[in-house]
């Protein structure tokens, strides 16, 4: 175990372009907390896994950033256990520097920007519509820097690996993105349109935006 663990150490330093690829993951980061925070606050339409962190954080009566530590930490577990391939840096800081990172925007957007201008059209369609652009693109950096997936991104690959073996993964993925919509709605969230399009077009437009920046940008 303990050979294998540092075989893995050993390998995984040793990948081509790490530290490039380490510092597109942390820009990744950084930013898809960041202009996640702006789709919190316009509130017209999230990725389906913060629908549903943001309802039952909302639900337990705590913040966003602990409740989505702690969920993914009991998923890692499961992938830790059924796909430890899909475990690298990128997987420790998506599930535990996001959900924090929105929280702080959060907060400072509360503390220095009029409320109106997330409530009142068209300031709040044009901050969404720049947002959901700029998060598009910092998933792309994220997914291209190829360091290891988040705990709730890893759980449909492994269903798709090991038990819905002849299902097409984009119908696992749909299915398991909508169930978390269902989740959230169970615990009193309110889905929108902007939800149920994530959920059914977010992965492929970051697919070809992610293909292109990387032909185009980052070369990994």
């Amino acid at each position: 175990m303990v050979n294998s663990l540092k075989k893995w150490f050993t390998d995984y330093f040793h990948q081509k372009d790490f530290v490039k690829r380490l510092i597109v993951m942390n820009i990744g980061v950084f930013f898809m907390g960041f202009f996640l925070s702006f789709l919190i606050k316009v509130n017209l339409g999230t990725d389906p896994c913060t629908f549903m962190n943001l309802t039952l954080s909302g639900f337990i009566g705590i913040s966003f950033g602990n409740w989505q530590l702690l969920l993914n930490s009991v998923m890692f577990i499961l992938v830790l256990l059924f796909g430890r391939k899909f475990i690298g840096f990128g997987t420790i800081a998506n599930m535990v520097f996001i959900g924090y990172i929105a929280d702080f925007f959060c907060w400072l957007w509360e503390k220095t920007i009029p409320e109106h201008y997330f409530t009142d059209m068209p300031s709040r369609a044009v901050i969404f519509a720049l947002a959901l652009f700029m998060f598009i693109i910092s998933v792309s950096f994220y997914i291209n820097a190829n360091m290891g997936v988040s705990p709730y991104d890893a759980m449909p690959q492994i269903l798709s690996e090991k038990i819905l073996k002849k299902v097409p993964f984009a119908i696992i993925r749909i299915a398991y993105d909508f169930l978390v919509i269902v989740i959230g709605v169970l615990f009193g969230g309110t889905p929108n349109i902007g939800i149920v399009l994530m959920a059914l077009f977010l992965g492929p437009i970051i697919s070809v935006v992610g293909k292109f920046l990387n032909k185009h940008v980052f070369h990994l």
